[in-house]
């Protein structure tokens, strides 16, 4: 279901900022395995460059593909696919993947956190017995996943980016520490940061577009933008489109999924 603006947009004093001349940038929210909901957006994407003529745009995926939703195997597929068909496809490295990560590698309490925040759909998603998952101690559970997740999937992943610099924007997973240099800024803050940033009060070096905040509303404020909108629960993922001076939001709508309390 293609549709536009379906949240308000909390818009608070934001400064002018742009991108440099002669490109134009898709910022993509966190997907959390909506396969669904990915493939909408990309096909709004290409409706919306074609509609603005000129080259196409280049896309910044904002980390935090997997976990949560349904499908985060074959999200992987899709980004991998993608990077293959077009130039300009950067992938930030999530809290998520980096847990990921750190469970394929056998770190054990990254792979016990792995299986209480969304794990278990990721694993499901590449194929494992849902029997088998849920009699595996962690052990076990490390061979599973072992077993299950491609080379070229952790390969993909062990290349996501910290962080995207265009003009006036900096994007990033969860934010940045405020008052440290970006060039200074460390991955576990760019990718875990959520208090001391979302609460800042002043400008930073960068306007920063973030998402692993959910938010009912797009948010933008003088030092960022926000626009995970919490996909893999409520249906709704988010791009923003930025050009010169312009920024433009797109939505894709699908189903809710009910999350236990």
């Amino acid at each position: 279901m293609l549709t536009k603006l379906l949240f308000r947009r909390q818009k608070t004093m934001v400064p002018a900022a742009s991108v440099p001349e002669g490109r134009r940038l898709y910022a993509i929210g966190d997907i959390h395995g909506r396969l669904d909901l990915l493939d909408g957006l990309l096909a709004q994407i290409a409706q919306d460059e074609a509609a603005r003529g000129g080259p196409a745009g280049e896309l910044i995926f904002l980390g935090d593909l997997v976990d949560r939703g349904p499908e985060s195997a074959q999200v992987i597929d899709r980004l991998i696919a993608l990077k293959a068909e077009r130039l300009g496809v950067r992938v930030l490295l999530g809290n998520h993947e980096e847990i990921f990560l750190g469970a394929l590698a056998g770190d054990a309490k990254a792979l016990r956190l792995f299986s209480r925040i969304g794990g278990e759909e990721t694993i499901l998603s590449y194929g494992v017995c849902p029997l088998a998952y849920a009699r595996a101690d962690y052990d076990e559970l490390h061979g599973l996943l072992v077993d299950a997740v491609p080379a070229a999937h952790r390969a993909f992943l062990e290349t996501c980016e910290d962080m995207v610099v265009a003009g006036d924007y900096v994007f990033v997973h969860a934010g940045i520490r405020p008052g440290i240099p970006l060039v200074e800024q460390r991955p576990a803050d760019l990718r875990w940061i959520r208090e001391e940033f979302l609460g800042a009060r002043t400008p930073l070096e960068k306007l920063v577009v973030h998402g692993h905040t959910i938010s009912e509303e797009i948010v933008e404020l003088p030092h960022r933008i926000g626009i995970d909108t919490g996909a893999y629960r409520s249906g709704i993922l988010t791009a923003m489109g930025f050009e010169a001076e312009k920024r433009w939001v797109l939505q894709e709508q699908g189903a809710r999924v009910a999350v236990a309390a």
